[in-house]
């Protein structure tokens, strides 16, 4: 692929509810364009974008791929990205280089919550966008229908630029809008002829052509004089005044075609071009941690090189490639880069654009395009590219924070090190990956988005890395505390075996200390000397090692005071051993008898969900035990549901809301404190250690 420079470049990212024939599109625009010589098919693997082991097994995108094609003397760098909730991050990353969108939407299916989040993240962004309604060769899709739900989603803000044209119900053709011509499709690559314009369109058509003008009149003063005056707007004219009005969002045009056979992509990749403008239209700017500046990229070709990773793909075969957009400069395959983030240099060796799974290798890539680097050692996505004279930092990809988390474990005893290995390589492609180990309860937790995630994740690690592992149900972090004081606890320890025994006895007091943060007061009451000073230190590490594991149910001990009041030593027997094992026995026995009770974490939990699902949510919150706060509204007709709920009961949430609210509802949640568990759930709980144990 030749080298282009910024002018000429579009990156495009592909929007869209899962299914909707994002990756089929572009796939069709990359034959159309004959950068493949054969369309792939997603149902039979061979797709550009899907080009994973486990999209080509699954069916659907799972990644974000890069799919450059060249048109119209440009390069339009189409970001495919995943449809499906679960792979938020993909879009997130991608969205973040992107230029302008393209929302895609099922011309049978309508607007999906997919569409909805897609305007949302483009709303976000602040990125130009257009609607391509895809499948009009469907004998049940409807345009028209589609474009009024789109206006009754969007505003009018919505218009479409095209007219579906069918004969004896199929689709043939489509009227052009803004130049109010027809066109009928003449072969397998999209190509079209002129053709006239069906009576039966007329009507619709009149309104069509009025919203378009109105539109292109509220561009400037003079052209809404012109417009009132019943003058007639030449056809520069209205390109001119919508090449500006669909930059800055005020119109968001409407497309179709299919993309099966290419009907429609030609005229999709006419208005890119001529519609979405070349990055340096945008502005961008990054920290000099040098000079302390805010250094104002722009896409220049003429300010120093800077760059930013925005993805990065790690293959067990072909090793690692960190996705990046040049900012600003020329970025050349013999360069010198340094990484600001990791504060390290690395000489590059080969400079790519990427194609899928296929690297072109180039000889520069210039402010605003899209390209590929291999193994950088430190690089890691988020990172910014630069120079040691000018190291230059820019903001990372916001990304979702992952809240669903399973316990898992290696299947095979001693791979839990290769799993760990290789879910480290899969954390460093996908940024809602994320491990923690709870030592409190011995498991080791994965983080992510949604169920179908994690198990892709399962997948990937044996596909990929020849280690199988399971996913279960985590366990709760319980705590364990006392209500009442217990007095004069005696624990005593006793051993003789031939020579010099071992004897510590102890009277303790254990009562709450009511800050359950902390896990133990110690003090000593000792009068006397009926316990040596030097043995106190022991007396109080008993009580330390015992509060790691309580007698009710094996959990963590928090809030409670612990105070030596008496005691018994041998001048020979007596040791630091003996005292610390007598203080852990009067500590077993002393929270038996002062009410010991379970404590379960409860979060702080935030839903957002459209109005006319408050009454869904808070039901079901009350099931599982929420409390209900307040509610906030937010704009966009939704409301932000606040509420305290136990952390157990937030298993599965994630699936569930997503049911309820047909996947547009989001929430999420922090930790909040420890309370008292009711006595059913302790039982169960307390059961449920017995039986483990038993095992």
């Amino acid at each position: 692929m030749k080298v282009y420079k910024t002018d000429q470049i579009r990156n495009v990212v592909v929007l869209g509810h899962g299914g909707a024939g994002k990756t089929t599109l572009v796939e069709s625009m990359a034959y159309v364009t004959g950068a493949v010589s054969r369309q792939g098919k997603v149902t039979d693997g061979t797709t550009i974008s899907d080009f994973d082991k486990e999209e080509t097994k699954r069916g659907f995108s799972i990644g974000t791929s890069v799919v450059p094609v060249e048109w119209e003397d440009c390069k339009i760098n189409f970001l495919d990205t995943p449809g499906y909730f679960d792979f938020v991050g993909e879009v997130e990353e991608a969205i973040s280089v992107a230029d302008a969108a393209i929302i895609v939407v099922n011309g049978k299916a309508g607007v999906q919550v997919g569409v909805v989040k897609a305007w949302e993240l483009c709303e976000k962004m602040d990125l130009p966008r257009l609607f391509f309604i895809t499948n009009m060769d469907d004998d049940n899709a409807s345009y028209r229908q589609v474009c009024e739900d789109l206006k009754a989603n969007f505003g009018n803000r919505v218009a479409p630029f095209q007219m579906p044209i069918r004969e004896n119900e199929k689709f043939v053709g489509f009227v052009n809008v803004v130049k109010m011509e027809g066109r009928k499709f003449t072969g397998e690559k999209g190509q079209f002829e002129e053709c006239a314009i069906p009576d039966y369109l007329n009507d619709y058509l009149a309104d069509r052509r009025g919203e378009l003008l109105e539109a292109v009149a509220e561009t400037s003063e003079e052209l809404m004089e012109r417009y009132f005056d019943g003058d007639e707007f030449t056809y520069e004219e209205i390109s001119d005044a919508l090449r500006v009005s669909i930059w800055d969002s005020s119109v968001v045009p409407v497309l179709m075609g299919t993309g099966i056979n290419g009907n429609g992509t030609r005229l999709l990749m006419h208005s890119i071009v001529k519609y979405f403008q070349s990055p340096n239209k945008r502005r961008i700017s990054g920290f000099n941690t040098k000079t302390e500046d805010v250094f104002v990229a722009d896409y220049d070709d003429n300010k120093p090189v800077t760059a930013k990773v925005f993805k990065t793909l790690v293959d067990p075969f072909i090793g690692k490639y960190s996705l990046i957009k040049i900012c600003s400069g020329v970025l050349r395959s013999d360069s010198t880069v340094y990484n600001v983030n990791q504060e390290s240099e690395e000489k590059l060796s080969r400079l790519y654009v990427l194609r899928g799974k296929e690297n072109m290798e180039v000889p520069e890539l210039h402010a605003g395009d899209i390209g590929a680097v291999s193994k950088l050692s430190a690089a890691a996505t988020g990172d910014t590219l630069a120079t040691k004279a000018a190291p230059v930092t820019y903001d990372k990809p916001e990304i979702s924070t992952p809240y669903l988390y399973m316990a898992y474990s290696a299947k095979a005893k001693g791979d839990d090190d290769k799993v760990n290995a290789a879910l480290n390589k899969l954390m460093d492609e996908d940024k809602t990956l994320k491990v923690v180990n709870d030592s409190e309860n011995r498991q080791s937790l994965l983080y992510g988005i949604g169920d179908q995630q994690l198990d892709t994740v399962v997948s990937k690690v044996l596909s990929r890395y020849k280690v199988d592992m399971e996913l279960k149900k985590p366990k709760v972090p319980y705590r364990e505390t006392i209500r009442k004081k217990a007095a004069n606890v005696q624990g005593r320890h006793k051993k003789q075996s031939g020579g010099a025994g071992q004897f510590g006895e102890v009277f303790m007091d254990f009562e709450p200390s009511g800050d359950l943060d902390t896990a133990y007061v110690f003090e000593e009451k000792v009068v006397g000397g009926s316990v040596p000073k030097n043995f106190f230190p022991a007396v109080e590490k008993g009580v330390a090692e015992s509060v790691l594991k309580g007698p009710l149910a094996g959990y963590p001990v928090v809030g409670i005071k612990a105070t030596l009041m008496d005691g018994k030593y041998h001048p020979v027997d007596s040791n630091e051993m003996a005292f610390k094992m007598a203080s852990i026995k009067a500590f077993k026995e002393g929270v038996l008898q002062a009410s010991p009770v379970l404590l379960e974490p409860i979060a702080s939990l935030k839903v957002l969900v459209p109005d006319k699902y408050t009454g869904d949510i808070m039901g079901d919150l009350n099931k599982r035990r929420g409390r209900v706060l307040g509610m906030n509204p937010v704009a966009g007709g939704k409301q932000e549901i606040v509420a305290d709920i136990p952390i157990s009961e937030l298993y599965g949430y994630t699936t569930d809301l997503r049911s309820m609210t047909g996947g547009i509802g989001q929430f999420s949640y922090e930790f909040s404190r420890y309370e008292q568990a009711p006595g059913d759930v302790q039982q169960r709980e307390i059961d449920a250690r017995a039986s483990e144990k038993e095992e």
